[in-house]
């Protein structure tokens, strides 16, 4: 068979690898902690499940309009004005199956062979996937760790060409739990003003996963990129959702008909019980939100010194998500190579730096999406290896 030259350029999301060699030595009898895969480790809250079980019971069994049903788009619209303080129309809002397909998307809209897009470096591994997938270049945008992982504003703009299409940021971050001051934010949202043709991708998938008081800021705010912004955020981590596969975003008003076009080409509609599920979130308590992220901090606070206290490895505490991004260049072992041997040896599942972009080689991300006993059990596993 003669296939198209982009499948050659095609990534791929590691940590479902790493899961899946993870499970094969679990089947073999090996105990393995997984501090590797990104997601919540708690039930999806019980009123989400009973609105989608109603709803099928109801009998919402058929095709749906591709970018949602209205009451799901004006629940996203009121949910941003409460909590981001900007009113958006649900027109400009397309629900996806997951977040996944608004990168998709966007990166397919102005990805071409002789243009750039900036993606944070590291980063989510599918920006630059499906950037070369499309055969336009990537460019990184480096996250610092004594930045704190957070972008730096003039560093991006230096590093706009006339063959910029897109930049993508994302706070709080994957991998590195970094995020994002407002006044970075107001110096991209400020030098991008002379470049109108380029758009801008805000992951925001995060958004609620703050910690020691931090408030989330969105690129919203600036109405001066309403006309190029997409805004992406979702249910996946904020209500322990990722098997469901429901997320959004915010288009440009000339952006959201493309976006339902190139969804009704893709998958037509998300599943229609799903999305009275999305619903049930928003509007319903929101207490099991806030409890999860008491156990998400906690943990943050037990899995940083823990990892600081290792020879040869030191961290960060994260502000956002849940990952800490550890750096283990003093073990003067390649943290591939670590990522390795912490799995087949220590049963500790992780992911390395090189996973999420090309600047963090000597770096291993751990999710602290585990309990707290497993995730101190991990860490005396890596210790006892680190000084065999």
């Amino acid at each position: 068979m003669q296939l198209v030259d982009n499948m050659a350029r095609l990534g791929t999301e590691t940590a479902f690898e790493v899961l899946a060699r993870a499970a094969e030595l679990e089947r073999q009898g090996k105990s393995v902690i997984n501090l590797g895969i990104g997601q919540p480790d708690f039930k999806t809250p019980e009123h989400i499940v009973a609105a989608a079980v109603k709803a099928l019971q109801d009998g919402a069994h058929g095709y749906t309009p591709a970018p949602g049903v209205m009451e799901l788009r004006e629940a996203v619209a009121a949910d941003i004005a409460a909590r981001r303080g900007v009113e958006v129309s649900p027109e400009r809002i397309v629900c996806m199956p997951g977040g996944k397909p608004t990168m998709f998307f966007a990166i397919l809209m102005f990805g071409q062979p002789g243009v750039e897009i900036l993606y944070p470096d590291p980063g989510f591994p599918i920006y630059r996937s499906m950037i070369e997938f499309t055969g336009a270049t990537p460019v990184p945008i480096r996250l610092r760790e004594e930045n704190g992982f957070a972008f730096d504003a003039e560093e991006v703009l230096g590093q706009l060409t006339p063959k910029t299409r897109l930049v993508i940021v994302n706070s709080p971050g994957n991998p590195t739990g970094g995020v994002t001051p407002k006044a970075e934010m107001d110096k991209l949202a400020a030098g991008l003003e002379p470049h109108p043709s380029i758009a801008l991708l805000s992951d925001e998938i995060y958004s609620r996963m703050l910690y020691d008081g931090a408030r989330h800021e969105t690129f919203l705010a600036y109405p001066e990129l309403a006309d190029r912004l997409i805004m992406l955020d979702g249910w996946s981590k904020t209500y322990a959702m990722t098997g469901w596969r429901l997320g959004y975003a915010v288009w440009p008003e000339s952006l959201a008909p493309l976006a339902t076009k190139l969804a009704v080409n893709c998958h037509s509609c998300i599943n229609a019980p799903t999305q009275y599920a999305g619903i049930a979130a928003l509007t319903g308590p929101q207490d099991a939100v806030d409890d999860m992220m008491k156990v998400f901090d906690e943990r943050r606070r037990a899995i940083t010194p823990l990892l600081n206290a290792m020879p040869g490895v030191s961290c960060i505490t994260p502000q956002g998500a849940f990952y800490a991004f550890a750096n283990v260049s003093g073990t003067g072992q390649d943290a591939k190579a670590l990522q390795t041997r912490l799995l087949e040896e220590a049963g500790v599942a992780t992911v390395a730096g090189t996973s999420f972009g090309v600047t963090s080689p000597n770096h291993i991300r751990f999710s602290y999406a585990n309990s707290l006993d497993n995730i101190e059990e991990a860490m005396r596993r890596m210790t006892a290896l680190l000084a065999g």
